[in-house]
């Protein structure tokens, strides 16, 4: 869940602050540089968490709820909107069970 406490969101500041100025500067999004920043924190957490089950499992557990999250948040109402705009390409199956 990305929705901690506001206090506690103060320390990734920083480092947020640096992503937003490289990503600013790009004039696409590169899904392997995003890949990589992403794998690279997800190993260095296993080098110092350790590989167990239990943490790779909460690692891909995590992931899976962004996925969720963005879809629901961001993709989701996207997609409801297009649909409205362009047409539902579904309108024609029965939806009734």
């Amino acid at each position: 869940m990305p929705y901690i406490p506001q206090s506690d969101r103060q320390k990734f500041e920083n480092i947020l602050n640096s992503l937003r100025t490289i990503l600013r500067y790009e004039n696409e999004f590169k899904s392997s540089e995003f890949n990589f920043m992403i794998s690279t924190a997800i190993a260095d957490i296993l080098d110092e968490k350790g590989m167990s089950y239990t943490n790779g499992a909460n690692i891909i557990g995590c992931l899976e709820c962004i996925k969720l999250e963005l879809y629901r948040r961001v993709l989701s109402p996207y997609e409801d909107q297009k649909m409205k705009e362009n047409g539902d390409v579904y309108e024609n199956v029965d939806k009734e069970p």
